[in-house]
């Protein structure tokens, strides 16, 4: 009954007796895919592709004005009973190529209107996505006549020359980005600065557009037409874009990952030229301009381009690798066929593969990126409400009303209207009733589990900072970390020219006033006491020269383990005075100084609340360490327990760009200090940075997402 329901269509009638064909300007290409052979129309003047499976094709081959739909439909029919399209899936069929402008026909008013009913139910299924309201484009102009003379430029680009090129280029610049690493990282923390917004979007501009045309140059080395180019409104934010859908038809699936490639493909080597520019260039323009070039290539191939959870290159290029045409919408069509066959008992529902592997890669895929898609744009819509909380305010309802209030009308419409749940209307009610039952209870009623995690430092809980007492280029560590040390050991070595130029000055005028002293006793005992009164005065001043050089040596205050603050081995840069070398710990108790953020002051003082935490160490995160007790200092915080949790240190906690010690931080936060129980653990180092997680009482899901709004609202206010 559900085969004899799926064969047959009660709109049938409308298309039955139409005499339809291909348009004569319509070719045919043949394509592989896990050993079943598809075809891609296109029509070359129009520029429109369309992939059929076999049997569709079989049907559609044999459309001729001569013949009518139903003989047509009857001899696919026999000549395939298994594989043939229904009638229903004949009626989309024929929409679909009558949309896309390759069926050649003179509806009658009657079918016209089933066709244009079609296409408005159509186009309100892709209303209700909200990329097509934030990624909407705008053809301009035709670039095939500029990209027809540069053709000699795509044959050298996309040549075994040309990848020999391209991989050195990368090489080497991937050497250059290990030896600036602190220097990329350091100049990252500015750049959604105000004003670097504008050379970041300058980059951007620039970077897209060589992608683009490195699809279009990647097209034309097939011999592919590209027709189309203009401007995409990314998250309103307009970039140039160029259909290359021409890649569709070719035959080799070689050919058509290269040309999905190639737009990432030429990003990476202006971001390689990019880098060499902005290594060997000072702070300025231009550096900066280079910076963000390589910033937008590499954040835009990582989240977008060459993320196969998005439809853009990483999804052609998956789509090509695993065999499986049409990726995104058969993973949509086996889970719509999963949900109305499988569980509202639909009873022509038809899945997009008998493959079991298929079917389970589909499934995989459908759900992988939209859980994928909700991330990114929810990301995007917390990212622009940190700064624009209007704008934000206003992609959060377009959410709200695409992603929620649309597609629940639509199914309370289809569950209670479409003739195809007729024979089970009551199943798929129940079913979906129960369905939003059960996410209402986990959403608003069952807690889950929850935790907030806060950045921090590990210290002794007795320690004494070693500071430098005169300014001095250091020579070299004497004492190496960990090792137990006495007031009168050596720590670090300093030497100052300036230092050594005085101290030949006053050794060369000692000598001197000695010489004069032993002539005076012999022929002028006159003079003998301004001389003894001027050897007095550089004898204070060689003292003083002494003294000075004693404090060049850093030694510690205490008796201690020591514990430096700079790398071992590092010698020649100078150390001013006061600068902090390390520390000089006395055995005992370790503290873990916390950072908790205003977001989460709430749970410090709700002592019910609060339940218990453990502490992780960078580069342990194995390793839990359990908190004896924790106490919050009662006050807001602006000066972090270390520069180690800053961000100009390597940390997670915003600092002030003013402030040169990169100790201030940009917003107040509470201090918590918590006492680490005792293990036989080698990592416990002074001013080692990790995290705390603290464990809280259970909320509901719902309960958590409403604090996280309330908290963003408020931190706007």
């Amino acid at each position: 009954m559900a085969e004899k329901s799926r064969m047959f269509s009660e709109h049938w009638y409308r298309v039955s007796g139409q005499r339809v064909a291909l348009r004569p300007s319509v070719r045919s290409r043949r394509q592989l895919y896990r050993g079943e052979q598809w075809r891609v129309l296109y029509d070359p003047f129009a520029n429109q592709f369309f992939r059929l499976r076999p049997a569709a094709y079989d049907f559609v081959a044999r459309l001729s004005p001569d013949r009518s739909v139903e003989d047509v439909w009857r001899e696919s029919l026999e000549r395939d009973p298994d594989h043939a399209p229904g009638q229903d899936e004949t009626i989309r069929l024929l929409a679909q190529l009558y949309l896309a402008n390759l069926l050649q026909l003179d509806l009658p008013p009657d079918a016209e209107r089933f066709f244009e009913r079609y296409r408005r139910r159509k186009q309100r299924e892709h209303t209700s996505y909200l990329t097509q309201i934030m990624f909407a484009r705008f053809p301009l102009l035709d670039p095939s006549a500029f990209l027809n003379k540069a053709r000699w430029y795509a044959r050298i680009m996309f040549s075994r020359p040309g990848l020999l090129l391209w991989l050195a280029v990368l090489i080497m610049a991937g050497k250059q980005a290990v030896d600036n690493a602190d220097r990329l990282m350091d100049q990252s923390q500015g750049i959604l600065a105000p004003g670097n917004l504008f050379l970041l979007y300058i980059g951007l501009v620039l970077v897209k557009t060589l992608h683009e045309f490195g699809h279009a140059f990647a097209v034309k080395r097939f011999d592919g037409e590209v027709h189309t180019m203009g401007v995409m409104l990314m998250i309103f934010t307009p970039i140039p874009y160029i259909d290359a859908t021409a890649s569709w038809a070719f035959r080799q699936r070689r050919e058509r990952i290269l040309v999905a490639a190639s737009g990432m493909m030429v990003e990476l080597f202006v971001a390689s030229l990019a880098l060499f520019v902005w290594v060997a260039t000072a702070p300025g323009t231009l550096n900066a301009l280079c910076y963000n070039i390589m910033f937008i290539a590499s954040v835009s191939s990582v989240l977008f381009n060459g993320n196969p959870l998005l439809r853009y290159d990483g999804y052609y290029i998956l789509s090509d690798l695993l065999d499986i045409p049409n990726l995104s919408s058969r993973s949509m069509q086996q889970l719509r066929y999963l949900t109305e066959g499988r569980l509202l008992g639909r009873h022509n529902a038809r899945p997009a593969t008998r493959r079991r592997g298929e079917a389970v890669l589909l499934v995989c895929y459908g759900v992988l990126s939209g859980l994928y898609r909700i991330f990114v744009f929810s990301m995007i819509i917390l990212f622009v409400s940190r700064r624009f909380l209007l704008a934000g305010i206003v992609m959060a309802a377009i959410c709200f009303v695409s992603w929620i209030l649309m597609p629940i009308g639509r199914f309370v419409h289809y569950l209670l209207t479409d003739p195809a749940l007729d024979r089970n209307r009551t199943r798929a009610i129940a079913v979906s009733l129960s369905g939003a039952a059960l996410a209402a209870t986990l959403v608003g009623l069952i807690p889950f589990p929850s935790s907030f995690s806060a950045p921090g430092v590990l210290q002794c809980e007795t320690f004494v900072e070693v500071p430098t007492r005169a300014t001095g280029r250091l020579v070299g560590m004497e004492t190496p970390g960990g090792t137990f040390v006495q007031p009168d050991s050596v720590l670090l070595k300093m030497t100052d020219a300036e230092w050594i130029y005085e101290w030949n000055a006053e050794t060369a005028a000692a000598a001197y006033n000695d010489a004069l002293y032993r002539r005076a006793l012999s022929a002028s005992a006159a003079d003998l006491e301004p001389i003894r009164q001027h050897r007095e005065l550089i004898r204070r001043r060689l003292a003083h020269l002494q003294e000075r050089a004693q404090q060049m040596d850093v030694r510690p205050p205490i008796e201690g383990q020591w514990a430096p603050a700079i790398r071992e081995g590092l010698t020649g840069p100078v150390l001013p005075r006061g600068m902090l070398t390390g520390y000089v710990l006395q055995p005992g108790r370790h503290v873990f100084r916390a950072v908790v953020s205003q977001n989460e002051a709430n749970w410090l003082f709700d002592e019910a609340g609060l339940r218990h935490a453990h502490v992780r160490l960078r580069g342990a995160a194995a390793q839990r360490l359990k908190v004896r007790e924790w106490r919050v200092i009662p006050a807001d915080q602006r000066t972090l327990p270390s520069a180690a949790l800053g961000w100009f240190g390597g940390g997670d906690v915003a600092v002030s760009h003013g402030d040169q010690t990169g100790m201030a931080a940009a917003a107040t936060f509470f201090e918590v200090r918590t006492e680490i129980v005792p293990v036989d653990v080698d990592g416990l180092h002074h001013d080692r940075t990790g995290r705390i997680r603290f464990r809280v009482a259970p909320e509901t899901i719902g309960r958590q997402g409403y604090r996280r709004l309330r908290q963003i609202m408020q931190r706007k206010n």
